[in-house]
């Protein structure tokens, strides 16, 4: 249960006053501390506690490198056109058409520029705001987890249900769809993917997605599919959703220039599908924002013309995860190479050899940051697991090395068991 402070006399007249579905009147009084606040915590601990110990970071959850500088031209260019100033709406034309290209040249994916496409001013508000156009009162979002929480924090403002589909490693990191109950199918309208899945790196084989439109037509649900990730696969080429047979028939997907761009604080996505959820998204969309900037808009249309940029940020993330899985199988973990994202999802320890023992994967990751100075992300939604990110900041191949290294060294003198 958490703990919530009373209601004192120093409380404002308006702290009654929010709304349930931030917590009403206890809001800003919960006490509990979120795992990322923990995190820092932690890193500040060790920090104070050895100061000349560099800490190394596999909790970063962003690309480390800039936009490639043929982005940041277009950027610098286009921001001194008069004809960039004022709103974008729902986005020009010169974006629109070049994610349709980039749909058709990457995945074979033919779509209206005009109708199907549609920008977000990053993904995340797309999550938000596709709720908006779906959920009332008792309605169900099906949700993978560990995942993206935007979409299901939307449905519960809407008054919906969310309903968790636990990603296990005994079904592939895949949800388990033929398990959930008619019941929640008879009040489903979203199913919300993610692949390649983040925090996992799973990727989904064709027959999945297969599965997926053929229930979602036999339900009555709309499919929504997180492709934040889809460069940044390993395991053979990138698959979009709306490849599969039927897909734009029930579902759109979302996609971001931040991973597979480096355009990390460009604040700049694209929904994409079908043709009537893409306009209601619009119509949600008109009446939440005004459009991003019209110059970043056209920076980012040039990116996703470039396919050299997106190769070689995906060539960069394999040489650093094929070297961080050698290393750390090398200490003892169970991990191999994911089939996307640049996230390393590994089995948590049990524990240490000279007597600590790790009841959740939060707990060792407290262990390894204040003793060992090593930083990663702790995931007990389905089983407990380490997300390591190789995102850190390193100059070159010998550096990458170099902190391979050194955390070889430290995860061996830690004496881990599983």
């Amino acid at each position: 249960m958490t703990d919530t402070a009373p209601e004192t006399k120093s409380d404002p007249y308006f702290q009654k006053l929010f709304a349930d579905r931030i917590g009403g009147v206890n809001y800003g009084k919960d006490t509990e501390i979120y795992k990322f606040e923990k995190i820092k915590r932690a890193k500040r601990k060790a920090l104070a506690s050895q100061p000349e110990r560099k800490l190394l970071d596999f909790g970063i959850g962003e690309n480390d490198s800039m936009a490639d500088v043929v982005i940041r031209e277009v950027m610098a260019s286009e921001i001194n056109k008069v004809e960039n100033r004022g709103y974008a709406d729902n986005g020009v034309a010169e974006f629109k058409e070049a994610a349709q290209r980039f749909m058709k040249r990457r995945f074979g994916v033919d779509l209206d520029a005009a109708t199907q496409i549609n920008h977000c001013i990053g993904s995340k508000p797309a999550y938000a705001m596709l709720p908006a156009c779906f959920i009332n009162p008792g309605d169900i979002t099906l949700m993978t987890v560990p995942g993206y929480p935007v979409a299901a924090t939307h449905t519960r403002y809407y008054g919906g249900e969310v309903y968790k589909l636990p990603l296990l490693a005994e079904h592939d990191f895949l949800p388990d769809l033929d398990s959930i109950p008619d019941e929640i199918y008879d009040r489903t309208k979203l199913l919300v993917l993610n692949y390649p899945n983040s925090p996992t790196g799973k990727t989904a084989p064709a027959e999945f997605y297969e599965k997926v439109v053929q229930l979602a037509k036999e339900k009555s649900f709309v499919v929504v599919q997180d492709a934040a990730h889809i460069l940044l696969t390993f395991d053979g080429e990138p698959r979009s959703f709306l490849q599969t047979p039927g897909a734009v028939d029930v579902g759109v997907e979302v996609h971001s220039m931040s991973k597979g761009y480096d355009m990390i604080g460009w604040r700049m996505g694209f929904v994409c599908g079908n043709q009537l959820i893409v306009s209601a998204f619009a119509d949600v969309k008109d009446n939440s924002d005004s459009g991003q900037f019209m110059a970043t808009q056209k920076a980012a249309a040039a990116a996703l013309d470039n396919d050299v940029i997106p190769n070689q940020i995906n060539s960069k993330y394999r040489r650093r995860l094929e070297k961080l899985v050698a290393a750390l199988q090398a200490c003892g973990f169970e991990c191999e190479m994911p089939g996307g994202t640049y996230f390393l999802y590994a089995k948590s320890p049990a524990g240490t050899r000279s007597g600590e023992l790790f009841s959740a994967a939060e707990d060792a990751t407290r262990y390894l940051i204040e003793q060992h100075g090593i930083v990663t992300v702790p995931w007990d939604d389905a089983g407990a697991f380490l997300r390591f990110s190789v995102t850190y900041v390193a100059e070159n191949a010998a550096d990458e090395d170099a902190l391979m290294e050194e955390t070889k060294n430290r995860l061996l003198s830690a004496g881990l068991y599983w």
